[in-house]
């Protein structure tokens, strides 16, 4: 591969995620793309998935969005009945937000999926090349973690 300044780099780069996300929208049976949530709402429901009984602020504060965006993200996962929210007995301002059983199912059919994928993908690719990605990978989200 010849020598590529940053720019071009970062144009490669730009239209390589570009076609990988649009592929692995279309290609499978995927619920994003089915038109059920938006990634943003999908990334919650991980989220929670992740963390159970958790405050919009925090979940403003993973997604990186004010409290008053996250509210609305949030009521259109309660409206479909992929989240519901619950009030602290002691103080009715208090909302935490958790998963129902359809959020948690939806979500876990959306990784199962994704994993799916990278395996088909990735099998297509020897065991060395995965490792240097994977680590590219590591760094990378080191990177993005210190900043």
């Amino acid at each position: 591969m010849a020598h590529l300044g940053l720019r071009e780099f970062a144009g490669q780069v730009d239209e390589y995620i570009r076609v990988i996300v649009n592929s692995s929208l279309h290609k499978h049976d995927n619920e994003l793309f089915k038109g059920k949530i938006t990634m943003p709402q999908c990334l919650i429901l991980d989220r929670l998935l992740r963390v159970g009984l958790t405050n919009m602020t925090a979940l403003a504060k993973h997604m990186h969005v004010s409290t008053a965006a996250m509210t609305g993200m949030v009521e259109r996962l309660v409206r479909d009945s992929y989240a519901q929210r619950v009030y602290d007995s002691g103080d009715r301002r208090v909302v935490k937000i958790r998963l129902t059983p359809k959020g948690a199912a939806l979500v876990k059919k959306i990784n199962a999926q994704r994993r799916h994928m990278i395996i088909k993908v990735f099998g297509k690719l020897s065991e060395t090349d995965r490792r240097n990605y994977l680590g590219i990978l590591a760094k990378i989200k080191d990177v993005l973690a210190r900043e």
